[in-house]
């Protein structure tokens, strides 16, 4: 026989006493990327049979075991299975495909298209330009005044403003 509820839980239940509880984070994301995670293992396994997973943990206690320093490419040689491979000279970074064109589709719950263009003084968000010295940088942000937000490839912030008529006029080789 089940046993009877206690005084709260039962005035709860019998709607005398409101609770005001509010619900934790939603794990929603985390069990699709878990769920995702597998599929496309198991679909790459079909295709290449050698692909293996990797985890953080194997990867760490490799590059202690080697006493190689913590950084990217050590990293990349111990989930590899080689850590004691002759690093590279160079390392090459890579962005990930990002629009190229800035979007805000609404403004105080009012739906408005504000796009900025595709290319504006002639050039373009994540073009590459060369700054005055030579030195070859990529455009993170424009403005309309014709002044542009120039980083290296990794986010490190080389000038905040500088004006179009500085940049090189479509610089796009190596």
């Amino acid at each position: 026989m089940p046993k009877a509820a206690s005084g709260c839980r039962k005035r709860h239940h019998v709607g005398k006493l409101k609770l005001n509880l509010k619900r934790g984070q939603s794990f929603r994301d985390a069990a699709f990327m878990g769920i995702m995670r597998w599929s496309f293992y198991n679909r790459l396994k079909e295709e290449y049979p050698n692909v293996n997973t990797a985890y953080g943990y194997t990867a760490k206690n490799t590059r202690v075991r080697n006493g190689l320093e913590k950084d990217h490419a050590a990293g990349a040689r111990c989930t590899g299975g080689n850590p004691k491979s002759i690093p590279l000279d160079a390392i090459y970074m890579q962005k990930d495909a990002t629009a190229s064109f800035i979007r805000r589709l609404s403004i105080g719950g009012k739906r408005k298209l504000n796009q900025a263009p595709k290319y504006m003084r002639g050039y373009q968000l994540f073009g590459r330009v060369q700054m005055p010295g030579g030195r070859k940088e990529f455009i993170f942000g424009r403005r309309s005044s014709g002044s542009f937000d120039a980083r290296t490839l990794d986010g490190e912030k080389i000038s905040a403003g500088i004006s179009f008529k500085k940049l090189q006029e479509n610089y796009y080789s190596n």
